[in-house]
């Protein structure tokens, strides 16, 4: 070999070496954003309605300070993985607002031996953080190939105990029923009654729900009966319309419910779940 040259064994180290250090910067880079981006959920909650900074909230955060969310967004948006904002997945469909996330799977309050059920899989991260808190989650995608793509991707993860399928997620999944937590991401004029039907007594459904988008709040039921319900408030939210046979009427228009709230104040706003520009 010549002085001053290289073997190619050696420059394929280097460069095995160079694009591993660089994957590693990448994850400490994005670890370190999650971490930051958990604080300030933390933090905004709290300064929103302080008892609902509780035990619920810390699992949930714990959940999402563990997965990660730029594997769920596509190629193109991952820097932009852990900003406050939903952003597009493709089909006219989008990524939850970490915040949002986070409020929602506090209110579902999933134990460790749970058995939930995620209607709008979407790239599958709302499931993920599900997964990361229950025993099995059923995640339910009205767009096949979200549906596909979000299988793979769990799968790739290693979350071996969630299950996803394409299909309305209107008529719930009666072969999994009964759920202890039915989480929805996407919103309507009412809570589909098959839902409603396949929680359990005790059980608690998170839902965006409104006449209209612009009377949208995101509502906690819980079944304390059979035909009994409770519900309350989280407050006001704006998130890409359930579709299929649940789908909000067109010209659907009505005034906002005053529901009372959750805890003292309102810990959903607008801002935090407006979908992409058609």
């Amino acid at each position: 070999m010549k002085p001053g040259h290289r073997s190619a064994l050696g420059i394929g180290v280097l460069a095995c070496l160079l694009v591993s250090g660089s994957r590693a910067a990448q994850d400490n880079s994005f670890a370190t954003a999650r971490a930051a981006m958990v604080q300030r959920i933390r933090q905004a909650v709290h300064s929103d309605a302080p008892n609902a900074d509780n035990a619920a909230l810390a699992r949930a955060l714990t959940a999402i300070g563990e997965v990660p969310r730029e594997a769920f967004v596509p190629a193109s948006l991952q820097a932009d993985a852990y900003r406050e904002t939903p952003l597009p997945i493709g089909y006219d469909q989008t990524i939850s607002n970490a915040y949002i996330v986070a409020i929602m799977t506090a209110a579902a309050d999933p134990g460790p031996d749970g058995n939930l059920l995620d209607v709008g899989t979407g790239s599958g991260y709302q499931a993920a953080v599900l997964g990361k808190l229950a025993r099995h989650v059923s995640s339910i995608e009205i767009v096949p190939q979200l549906a596909g793509q979000a299988r793979t991707r769990l799968a790739a993860l290693g979350f071996s105990n969630i299950e996803v399928r394409a299909g309305d997620g209107y008529a719930g999944w009666p072969e999994r029923a009964p759920f202890d937590a039915i989480v929805v991401a996407a919103g309507a004029a009412r809570v589909p009654q098959p839902l409603l039907d396949q929680l359990k007594i005790g059980g608690r459904l998170v839902m965006p729900v409104g006449l209209s988008w612009a009377t949208e709040q995101i509502l906690v039921i819980t079944r304390t009966g059979p035909a009994q319900y409770v519900r309350c408030s989280l407050g006001w939210s704006m998130f890409v319309p359930l579709t299929g046979k649940g789908q909000r009427p067109p010209n659907s228009n009505g005034l906002f419910e005053r529901l009372p709230l959750c805890f003292e104040g309102e810990v959903a706003h607008p801002d935090f779940q407006r979908p992409p520009s058609r």
